[in-house]
């Protein structure tokens, strides 16, 4: 069997397990509510940092595509800044839209090319609203975007969720404030994702230094389940 043919295979088998683990991430603990309402993926993609210009260009055709679908609310492609080779993709669906994109070809595709160029497996996470307003346009202009992963300890779950929401309505009143999404994951509720989308870099670092950004991240460090994750972006589509 040729070299070529057994990359190709293993990315095959690689996209077919990423589907599967996905899908796993998509079902809620048993006891717990989900709330209705859009779902919210966010994919975490990293590449070799010398496959960087071949990873944009295939998030930025895979994100057109998604965006053309049935059910597809909202697709955007986020690239890191200062890290060019590691991305974000966000996508908002339908309630009940999703399965559908996980089952197609086209995404069994795309992660079959990410994985022959990844650095490390694409991490994928399915998320219901927990404060959001209604999906805004895909992003234009110099806009900076800032996603962070919180994960609070299971017993603090609810208390997590306050203060995240907390946070969420005291910032969309901050100057330079574009978007500000506050989205719990299906199969894991202790853990949450805050997307922020900013006029400018000096509209972030203001908002960065705000009393009510400082009091929120002093609530939270008793209760944190691990490294309070936040990562600045630019729009890559």
């Amino acid at each position: 069997m040729g070299f070529h043919l057994q990359r190709l295979i293993f990315s095959v088998l690689c996209a077919c397990a990423g589907m599967a683990a996905t899908a796993a991430r998509a079902q809620a603990p048993s006891g717990l509510p989900v709330a209705d309402g859009p779902r919210y993926i966010v994919s975490y993609l990293e590449v070799m940092p010398t496959q960087t210009e071949n990873a944009l260009w295939l998030v930025r055709q895979f994100t057109d595509l998604v965006r053309s679908k049935q059910g597809n609310l909202r697709a955007e492609a986020l690239q890191r800044i200062g890290y060019g080779h590691q991305f974000v993709l966000l996508q908002v669906w339908e309630e009940g839209a999703m399965e559908r994109y996980f089952a197609a070809a086209e995404t069994a595709e795309f992660r079959a090319k990410i994985a022959a160029i990844g650095n490390a497996p694409i991490d994928e996470r399915v998320h219901f609203p927990l404060s959001v307003l209604p999906p805004a346009a895909p992003s234009t202009g110099p806009a900076i975007f800032v996603v962070t992963h919180v994960d609070v300890i299971p017993p603090q779950r609810q208390s997590g969720s306050d203060i995240i929401k907390e946070l969420a309505d005291g910032s969309r009143r901050d100057d330079g404030n574009l978007r500000f999404e506050a989205v719990t994951q299906v199969s894991r509720q202790n853990h949450f994702t805050i997307i922020e989308m900013w006029r400018d870099r000096a509209a972030a670092e203001r908002h960065g230094m705000a009393a009510h950004t400082r009091a929120f991240r002093d609530k939270l460090g008793p209760i944190c389940g691990a490294l309070f994750d936040e990562r600045i972006y630019a729009p890559a589509n």
